[in-house]
Formats: C-alpha cells, sequence, structure tokens
C-alpha cells in the first residue's frame, strides 16, 4: 500500500473531511487531526465559529482536545476541494410519524458529491438501514459529481459508536467497524481508522453486513429494555419494586442486567425504526420491534399517569396540583435534549391541567423552548404535590429525602424515582419508581 490513499493521509499529502461536527463528527475529526490533516465541514457557521474558538458545541469536549490538532473548521464547499477521504457523520433522525428522514445525510452526500474527484475515498458513520448507503447515498453522489461509482471513487461505511457522556467507551478504545466496496477499499478504510483507533478494526464483509450489524446493537438494546419496561408494569400492578426484583434474578451468572426507564435520545429511540421500515419495504412486518418500540414510547405517558392517579387517591384537586421534574435530558450528565422521553411525561400531566416546573442543571433552556416548547426553570420555584427525579444527573445523586421533603407542600406528596436512585434512601414520603 506503498502509494495508497492511507500512505498519502499519513505522509499529510492529502486531507480527510469530517463532514457534520456534532457528538460522532467533532470527535473523530479531532482525533484524526492529531495525526493527519483534516477539514472540518458543518453547515452551521455559528457552530464552526465556536469550534475555530476551541469550545465544543455539544459541550462533551474539553478545550484542551483541540490542541495540537492539525484542523481547519470550515463551512465553506471550496475547502473541501483538496480533500480527498470524506467521513459522513450527520444525524439520521425519524420524524413526527416515525419514518427514516434521510435530508440530513442525503444533504451531507450532496455537499460531498460537489467536491469529490477521481480516486476519491467516502465513508458514512450514520446509522441507517442495510442498503442506505448504496442505494440512497450513492447516486447523489454519482449525480452531483459526474463521476461512477467504484470506477471513480470508492465507498465505505464504519459505524459510529460513540457514547455521549461516557469517558470510558471512547474512539480509542472500541472496536471499530469498517467496510468497503472492494478489497482494496477495505484495506484502505481499515488502515486509515487504525491510525485513530487502538482497539483495532472489524471488517465487515459488505457494507450492508456493516450497517446491519449497526442497526441491531441498538435495537437489541431497545427490545430488552421493552421486556423489563413491561414487567415493571406489571410488577407495579402486583404491588412488587422491580429494582428489587432485578437485584434477586441478578444473581444469576447469565442474567441480562437491563433496567426500565425512558428509552429517548437519537440511538436506541431511533434506529429500531429504520430498520422496521426496511423491513417493510422488503415485505415483512416486524412483531417484536415494533411491540418493543411501542412499549418504550409510552412509558412517558404511563409514569404522568401513575402520578396523577396518586395525587387524586391523595384527595387533591388535580387541576390546582404542581409537580417538579428533574432532569429534562435523554440521559444522565449530557446537555443532549433530542428525541428525550421526559417531554411525553411533561405533556401528558399538562394534558391533565397540572402544572409543570422542570429543571435540570446540564440542558438549555432555549433549546428546550425551541425544541418542545417548553422551557426550564433555573431552580424549583415553592412547594409541590409532587416530585419527578426523572434523569440521575450526578447533581442530584446525593440529594436527601430532607432536601426533598422541603419542596413538598407540608413535607409531603409522591416522590417518583424514575431510575431507582433513592431506593431504600427515602422512608417517610409515598415512593415509587418503575
Amino acid at each position: 500500500m506503498s502509494n495508497s490513499i492511507y500512505q498519502k493521509l499519513i505522509n499529510k499529502e492529502t486531507k480527510l473531511a469530517v463532514i457534520g461536527l456534532g457528538y460522532v463528527g467533532l470527535p473523530i475529526a479531532l482525533e484524526f487531526a492529531r495525526t493527519i490533516k483534516v477539514v472540518g465541514f458543518d453547515i452551521n457557521q455559528a457552530r464552526v465559529d465556536m469550534m475555530r474558538n476551541n469550545v465544543d458545541p455539544s459541550q462533551e469536549l474539553e478545550s484542551a482536545a483541540f490542541e495540537g490538532c492539525d484542523i481547519h473548521f470550515t463551512a465553506d464547499l471550496e475547502d473541501l476541494k483538496d480533500v480527498t477521504f470524506f467521513i459522513v457523520a450527520v444525524p439520521t433522525p425519524i420524524d413526527s410519524a416515525n419514518v427514516p428522514d434521510l435530508k440530513p445525510l442525503l444533504g451531507a452526500s450532496s455537499t460531498v458529491g460537489k467536491a469529490l474527484k477521481k480516486g476519491d475515498y467516502v465513508v458514512f458513520e450514520s446509522t441507517v438501514y442495510p442498503g442506505c448507503t448504496e442505494e440512497d447515498c450513492v447516486p447523489v453522489l454519482e449525480r452531483e459529481s459526474g463521476l461512477k461509482f467504484r470506477e471513480d471513487f470508492m465507498l465505505g461505511y464504519s459505524p459510529e459508536r460513540i457514547n455521549p457522556g461516557d469517558k470510558e467507551h471512547t474512539l480509542r478504545n472500541i472496536t471499530k467497524i469498517v467496510s468497503g466496496c472492494c478489497q482494496e477499499s477495505l484495506d484502505n478504510i481499515a488502515s486509515t481508522y487504525e491510525i485513530v483507533v487502538d482497539a483495532g478494526v472489524h471488517r465487515a464483509k459488505t457494507i450492508k453486513v456493516a450497517e446491519a450489524a449497526k442497526i441491531i446493537e441498538n435495537t437489541q438494546r431497545d427490545v430488552n429494555i421493552a421486556l423489563i419496561n413491561e414487567l415493571s408494569i406489571i410488577f407495579n400492578k402486583l404491588g412488587i419494586n422491580t429494582f428489587d426484583v432485578l437485584e434477586a434474578a441478578g444473581t444469576k451468572w447469565n442474567f441480562l442486567k437491563f433496567f426500565p426507564g425512558l428509552v429517548g435520545g437519537h440511538c436506541i429511540g431511533v434506529d429500531p425504526y429504520y430498520l422496521t421500515h426496511k423491513a417493510a419495504q422488503a415485505g415483512y412486518n416486524s412483531k417484536v420491534i415494533t411491540s418493543g418500540r411501542y412499549v418504550n414510547d409510552s412509558m412517558g405517558g404511563y409514569i404522568a399517569k401513575q402520578i396523577v392517579k396518586k395525587m387524586i387517591a391523595q384527595g387533591k384537586h388535580i387541576q390546582d396540583t404542581r409537580v417538579l421534574v428533574m432532569g429534562a435530558t435523554f440521559k444522565e450528565d449530557v446537555t443532549d435534549i433530542r428525541n428525550t422521553k421526559v417531554i411525553d411525561v411533561v405533556k401528558e400531566l399538562k394534558s391533565y391541567q397540572v402544572s409543570v416546573d422542570l429543571v435540570d442543571p446540564h440542558a438549555s433552556s432555549e433549546e428546550m423552548e425551541h425544541e418542545y416548547g417548553i422551557g426550564l426553570h433555573e431552580k424549583p420555584e415553592g412547594v409541590y404535590d409532587s416530585i419527578i427525579v426523572a434523569v440521575n444527573h450526578k447533581e442530584y445523586m446525593g440529594l436527601t429525602e430532607d432536601y426533598f421533603k422541603g419542596l413538598l407542600i407540608d413535607g409531603k406528596g409522591t416522590f417518583a424515582d424514575i431510575k431507582g436512585i433513592y431506593r431504600n434512601k427515602i422512608k417517610e414520603l409515598e415512593y415509587w419508581s418503575l
């Protein structure tokens, strides 16, 4: 591979570009930039300006992560003209009907196509259904560039495995799946990713295999969590604490440790819909995956109804009640509010005319207002009828029962602990968890 694209990258004779600099794209771009020349491209100029000042718009990386990196941040297409290896890392969301929304992906493909030259490589990292890279993205690349796939440019797929907020499982120490459209492209793509992945790469047999591997990682988690969520609904009816049951069952060596909760975010709560969409196109209507999605998507409403029932049982006039919801992000200790299911809890409570205050030490009130039309309170105000701790942020872990009693009317009321982090610590309040 003496004159390979990998060798040219290592020798800094050519550049690698990352298209889309969010949770996934920025860490990859910076990691590559420690060794080779990188162009970091994002269509959002305001984000580009932040990154030029060593600020991560996603608030995941410290400014030190930018130091010693050979990277040029840009929103200008012209800066992609001398790039030969493109990595596309844009989000792949779903629309309001849970149908895959490929607009960001096809938009990024169009951007790359405009800069594509003979001999270039394009690798997609965005989570998609099997076949999407070749069937949906290639035609856009060919149309914009006037080049032919395989003859003029090479293609690969290497799914991201970045876990927001996780400082232990990082890009460098998680095995990376790579794939190419032929043996030569696979060798070049594998070698290129080995620059930044110490744990090594797994060479998938085809691009479709790599796409499918990524999508079932999150689908498997989704289905398993759905089972536990359904069990928690059953155990609630039977008056049993789910976390007590899981602790007991977990003493068996092969029991899988999944926990009930709100399944949001832009991975587990989204990816299964890509697979069921493609399955339907292929003539199969998924049963298990769709059922799991239904259970997980309905948990926010279920939680709210349980709290409403408890307040009614306490003789409260539901339209006069106030509820404090603590935590708004899709998971603990991140700023990301995309597809957060906490909003389902809030909206369901509001549908009963309950007054809801939402607080979160990590989320942006402006972003919440823009995304969901519901802003954040800086801190709890006054006293409440019930408290729901929806996200187990580190800031909440050490709070005491006395603290919560101080926020409740007459120091009494329902305390809902969605993730079970206060189990066995709440003695006087009416305690409820999934």
